[in-house]
């Protein structure tokens, strides 16, 4: 069997998914202890959009812009990238960010429950659910609405530093509604006949979901 902190280890030493730009605002994210994507969850999105080679990429939760210029970084063919952001301290730092960058970027202030219907539909073909956990299912629908045939939804966080696998007895009181939550999120995820969905122990757990062409 192999240990998944030496495999992390070992590729770490191997390929690093960031530019010195990234890294030094990985470096001041992860010193204010705001959670960014982890490594393992860059390298897998990396190779995903460079399969995919997405134009048009939704990011619900752009934190202070990480995982927006991390998307701007590997993506050479994007045209627009909407991000969607409600936290006004990190919503200051992502603009400072943004202004560096040359690339089609769109932030958005607001309640993702309150942007995602202004959006117009089957517009985007990538889309990042990174936003509050909690609010995973309630946005589902509309975020469907919003992806075209054949996109791909990338959830993020989605295992809970495993508490999702647990008996919502065996987790702290105050983290049973985001565990019923996510939970329903993932069953919602895997039973969508629209959907072809896997979820992967990498990071802190991913799905991946692909809106079935036909």
């Amino acid at each position: 069997m192999i240990d998944p902190e030496r495999f992390a280890v070992f590729l770490s030493t191997m390929d690093d998914p960031c530019s010195d730009a990234l890294k030094r605002l990985e470096q001041e994210a992860l010193a204010d202890e705001i959670p960014i994507i982890r490594k393992d969850t860059q390298r897998l999105l990396k190779v995903l959009l460079a399969i995919t080679k997405p134009q048009r990429i939704l990011e619900i939760g752009t934190g202070v812009g990480f995982s927006t210029m991390f998307f701007a970084m590997h993506t050479p063919g994007l045209t627009d990238l909407v991000t969607i952001e409600n936290y006004p301290p990190r919503i200051k730092k992502a603009k400072e960010v943004f202004q560096k960058a040359d690339a089609p970027i769109r932030l958005i202030e607001g309640d993702a429950a309150e942007v995602l219907p202004t959006l117009p539909n089957s517009r985007f073909d990538f889309v990042l659910m990174d936003g509050a956990k909690g609010q995973y299912p309630i946005l589902l629908p509309e975020v469907k609405r919003c992806m075209a045939k054949g996109a791909v939804l990338f959830s993020d966080n989605v295992l809970q530093e495993g508490d999702v696998l647990e008996s919502r007895f065996a987790v702290t009181r105050r983290d049973r509604t985001i565990h019923e939550r996510m939970r329903e999120y993932l069953l919602k995820l895997m039973q969508d006949p629209d959907f072809t969905t896997t979820v992967l122990p990498i990071g802190d757990g991913v799905a991946i979901s692909v809106w079935k062409e036909t």
